[in-house]
C-alpha cells in the first residue's frame, strides 16, 4: 500500500503527539498508574510506526528515544 505525503504527514504527527505525551509525562517527579499506561500505550503506537515501512526522509529518531525514554520510566 502506497501512502500520500499528506498520509505520511499526518501518521508522523500524530506520532509526534506520542513523542510529547511521553515525554511530558516521563518529565514527571511522580506518576500514577493511569500515566503509566499511557507511557506504555504511546510507547506501543511508536513501535508499531516505527515499524511501517512508508516512511520517505522523516527524522525517526524521537520517536526511538521516546521509546527508550518511555520504557524506562515504566515500573518493571
Amino acid at each position: 500500500m502506497t501512502l500520500s505525503s499528506e498520509e505520511i504527514t499526518k501518521h508522523y504527527t500524530n506520532a509526534g503527539d506520542s513523542v510529547t505525551l511521553i515525554n511530558s509525562l516521563v518529565a514527571q517527579s511522580s506518576r500514577s498508574t493511569e500515566d503509566n499506561e499511557t507511557i506504555a500505550r504511546n510507547v506501543r503506537h511508536l513501535e508499531v510506526m516505527v515499524a511501517k515501512d512508508f516512511w520517505t526522509s522523516e527524522n525517526l529518531e524521537p520517536f526511538r528515544t521516546a521509546i527508550t525514554a518511555g520504557k524506562a520510566a515504566l515500573p518493571s
